[in-house]
Parts: structure tokens; sequence; C-alpha cells
């Protein structure tokens, strides 16, 4: 008898999760994207543990930053919680127009490009974070080979000469030297800072690396589409651009069919957030820390149900 009443419990508790399924959405497998980076795997992997818990069933499928648009949009992926609108060229944005790609919204990070110094540096420029400070402390940043100059670290030469540009164009006191790779900038940049010597280099965010030192970014003039024939939105009133750099934006995107086939899961897609803070420290452990990433994942996921638990309560 007692065996009686044990697997009629378990049948009505699997009668129970397959009717709140069938509510809230298709038995079928969500594909979720995975680009190439840890940033994007890290929010990917909290997306997919948070909807199995919804009691949907996931599957991750590998796609290049541009590929995965064509994917989505043929609905052979379903699911991309981390999209970067830059460099994405136009099928995105042609897509998104058609209908084939649905935004759900922003995931909460905040990109962030640009020259980034230690905070420690405010001390020998109070200005700071004043563009107009840093030209006219150039001096506190500078190397015993750039002297007058201020030591500018760029992007490695492969990777584009935008910082290198803008100080050629706006004529500023800086002497710009490429990075040999992120990791050789790393390793510089964590040496200066140990040091407490002056530093300043292009750099990004989300990184673990803002988890682990305190940096500051200088306040560029803002990107401006009229910035190369309206001299006004740069650092010089009378030089055409010279303005920093644009910056991009991070969303949550979904096939259009996603809504519709699960309903119960686009809920919680849409309450989905997660900030540079959250990011940066699951990074330190992956890439600085050589941890493994769906277990550190899993451990966010297990210490932080006050964040979520409303959002897969949602989706059930």
């Amino acid at each position: 008898m007692k065996i009686r009443h044990l697997l009629l419990g378990m049948t009505a508790g699997a009668l129970a999760c397959t009717s709140a399924l069938a509510a809230n959405g298709s038995s079928d497998p969500i594909k979720i994207v995975l680009n190439e980076w840890t940033g994007q795997h890290i929010s990917a992997h909290i997306t997919g543990q948070l909807l199995e818990k919804a009691g949907f069933n996931i599957e991750y499928v590998n796609a290049g930053a541009v590929p995965q648009f064509k994917g989505i949009a043929e609905g052979n992926l379903h699911l991309q919680p981390e999209v970067w609108d830059n460099n994405v060229g136009d099928i995105y944005p042609k897509a998104v127009e058609s209908g084939d790609i649905v935004k759900v919204g922003p995931l909460g990070l905040e990109p962030r490009e640009g020259w980034m110094y230690p905070s420690y540096m405010a001390e020998k420029c109070p200005g700071l974070p004043s563009h107009a400070a840093l030209i006219e402390c150039a001096q506190a940043f500078a190397a015993p080979d750039t002297f007058p100059k201020g030591r500018l670290i760029t992007y490695p030469a492969d990777w584009g000469t935008r910082s290198k540009d803008l100080v050629e164009t706006a004529n500023l006191p800086f002497q710009p030297i490429a990075g040999g790779s992120e990791g050789a900038m790393i390793a510089e940049l964590k040496a200066a800072y140990a040091a407490k010597e002056p530093s300043l280099m292009m750099f990004w965010a989300p990184h673990w690396l803002h988890a682990e030192l305190d940096m500051d970014w200088v306040d560029l003039p803002a990107a401006h589409p009229n910035c190369d024939t309206e001299p006004e939105h740069g650092f010089d009133p009378g030089v055409t651009n010279d303005c920093g750099f644009a910056q991009a934006n991070i969303g949550k995107i979904v096939w259009k069919g996603f809504g519709e086939k699960w309903p119960g899961a686009l809920k919680l897609v849409e309450s989905l957030n997660i900030d540079n803070a959250t990011q940066n420290a699951l990074m330190l452990e992956v890439d600085s820390k050589k941890r493994d990433l769906e277990e550190v994942v899993t451990e966010w996921v297990a210490a932080n149900e006050a964040m979520w638990s409303s959002w897969v309560a949602a989706a059930m």
C-alpha cells in the first residue's frame, strides 16, 4: 500500500510538472547561443541554469558573433542573452527590422571602451577624470622614454589604431605605444599598479581586471555622429574627428517564435539582469583563477536565489 501511494505521488508530481511545462512552453530544447568570449558564456549559462530551474530543456550551441543572427532569424537558434551591437554589420539591424529577431531588452551590463587609469593617479592629477585635466597633467603619465609626453598603451596594432588616431588628430601630449597582446597589457598594468607607477591604457569593460584592480575612466568627449564635420563635439573646438569612442549596447534577443513556443521562458528572459560587477567577479574566477565556468556559475546561482527566484517563479 505504501508503495502504491508512493507511486501515485510520484505520478501526480510528474503530471504536475508536465502540466506546468505545457502551460508555459514546449518541451523542445531552447537553443542558447555561445559566442567566443568568457563573459558571454557566463551570461548564457546563468540564463540556461535559471531556465532549467523553471523546467525548460536547454541546449548550448556555439555560434560566431555575426553568423548567430542568421541562425536566430531562421529559428535554428532561439536565445542570445548577451548580444553586442557593435561591429556586426547590417545583418542584425535588418533581422530586427524584419521581425525575424526580437529584442527583449537590455541585459544590465554597461559596456565601456576607452582610456583607463589606476585610481591612485587622481592624487597626481587632481582634475581627473576630466579629459581637460588629463591634457594639463600629461607629464604625470610620462615614462623616461616618452617624457615630456604622457605614455598611453593602446590596443595591439592588429586590433586597430583608434587611440593613436585620436592622439594625432587632437594633437594630445601623449605617446601612443601599442600593447603586445591582452595578456601583455594586463601584465604591464598589474606591475605598474603594484608599484603605484603611472599608467594610462586603452581597455574595456566588463573584464575580470576590474574585479581585481581599482580603475577609473577618463571622461573623453562623447562620440557624435557628426564629429567628422562639426568641430564643436571633440577635444578641440577647431578640429574635427576628435571625439571619444562610440560605446556598444548589450541586449537580449530571441527568435521571433520564442514567445509563442516558450511563453514562460520569455517572462524569465525579460526579467533577467546581470550587471558589470557580477560578470567581472565571475570572469575573475574563470579567466584569472582558471576555474571551471559551469562550476562558477552554479555557485553564483546557488548564492543568489533572492535575486532570481521571482524570475523563475514567473516562468513556471
